[in-house]
């Protein structure tokens, strides 16, 4: 059975009560428990059914049910009293479950824990990408040498980067066989050397799916591991976050690094419910290889088995990714569902992916992953002085 979250985000009402002399911390739980929530459960067992329109009816909550499905609606308020102990129609699991989806909404991942430091989420954090790889789909190679690379990440970090994000092993659409692990650390390892000698108060993340590779990087001085197999190819990464209290984050995904970024399993019958749960999956292998949930972050995947329809489909429904109770990443850029809609080559896509991660930040996405930092800097700053939380 799957549980999809979909909640409407806003200051609106938290900035009506301040207006009107309630003050700043009784107004924010005001609001956020007012907050209109709907819950979607698939795969619904009869008998869970049946609980979940009694329990519906005793909280004074909406419900529309079929073959299979339930949706309760409500304020966040009366949907988290469904959970609430002695309570007693619901699962215990299923009540846990549900209590975490809307304590996630009225209160959302405000840090993320990483292996040398506390990163504070209350601005968007912007993550520039260092591809030292020859075959990237974006910049082709242009910072595979060492010194290119180190001159590019110091730009990025000049233009706004709060992290970068480092990655020696393409997952382009038409890649070749997987890099072998001694390849990959040779075109990691002077870069990652120099990067914490030269910029030590910057986070650096490391994009791998290799369980050795993230070993050997947060002993170098990474501060998080980027999995973009979402643990799927080698769960050992999970370990080496755990061991080393390092972040963790976990992108979706299907198929091998060969088949990910096509559309060979870009099969669902409802993406964001589908992402949403295998994600959960993923986060569920974290935590039961020592990972705590503070330390994870979520990246839905956008470009990786999925269409561009599903990619804005999963744009749409971000906010059900934000009840995992981790913090959200999302990378569009350049990719080609941009692409697909505006006509132009990855080179020229910087302006769209601006506006896809502004209304990622909308719906409670709080990292961003990109090639050309300064706009996607600019876009945010002004979409959270608009929303001014």
């Amino acid at each position: 059975m799957t549980l999809t979250p979909i909640a409407l985000r806003g200051p609106a009402v938290r900035d009506a009560l301040v207006r009107r002399g309630m003050d700043t911390t009784h107004a924010e739980a005001a609001a956020s428990g007012l907050v209109p929530l709907a819950i979607l459960f698939d795969d619904v067992p009869s008998d869970i059914s049946h609980a979940l329109l009694e329990a519906a009816q005793r909280q004074q909550v909406d419900a529309l049910t079929g073959e299979g499905w339930v949706l309760l609606a409500g304020s966040a308020a009366r949907l988290a009293g469904l959970s609430r102990p002695g309570f007693g129609t619901l699962p215990q699991p299923l009540a846990d479950e549900l209590g975490q989806a809307v304590g996630s909404v009225v209160a959302p991942t405000s840090h993320w824990v990483t292996a040398r430091g506390t990163i504070p989420l209350d601005r968007p954090v912007v993550a520039g990408i260092l591809n030292v790889t020859p075959d990237s789909f974006s910049d082709g190679g242009r910072y595979f040498a060492p010194e290119a690379a180190l001159r590019h990440a110091a730009a990025l970090v000049e233009e706004g980067a709060d992290l970068l994000d480092v990655g020696a092993e393409s997952t382009r659409p038409g890649q070749p066989a997987p890099v072998p692990v001694e390849e990959e650390w040779r075109r990691l390892e002077p870069v990652l050397t120099r990067l914490s000698r030269e910029l030590p108060r910057t986070p650096i993340t490391v994009d791998t799916v290799k369980g050795e590779i993230a070993r050997r990087s947060l002993d170098l001085g990474a501060w998080a591991i980027n999995d973009v197999s979402g643990l799927r190819l080698d769960p050992t990464i999970a370990d080496a976050c755990g061991a080393r209290g390092a972040g963790l984050i976990l992108m979706h995904s299907r198929g091998t690094t060969e088949e990910m970024a096509t559309y060979e399993r870009a099969v669902y019958r409802d993406v964001v419910s589908e992402t949403r749960s295998e994600l959960a999956g993923c986060v569920r292998t974290a935590e039961a290889h020592g990972v705590a949930r503070d330390h994870i972050v979520v990246d839905p995947g956008l470009g990786f088995a999925k269409t561009p329809e599903q990619n804005y489909a999963v744009l749409r429904g971000l906010s059900a990714f934000a009840t995992l109770g981790c913090a959200v990443m999302v990378g569009p850029s350049r990719k080609r569902f941009l692409g697909a809609l505006t006509g132009d080559e990855p080179a020229d896509r910087d302006r769209a992916t601006a506006a896809a991660c502004v209304a990622a930040y909308l719906q409670g996405a709080t990292l961003f992953r990109v090639h050309a930092v300064k706009g996607v800097r600019e876009a945010l700053d002004v979409a959270r002085a608009i929303r001014s939380e």
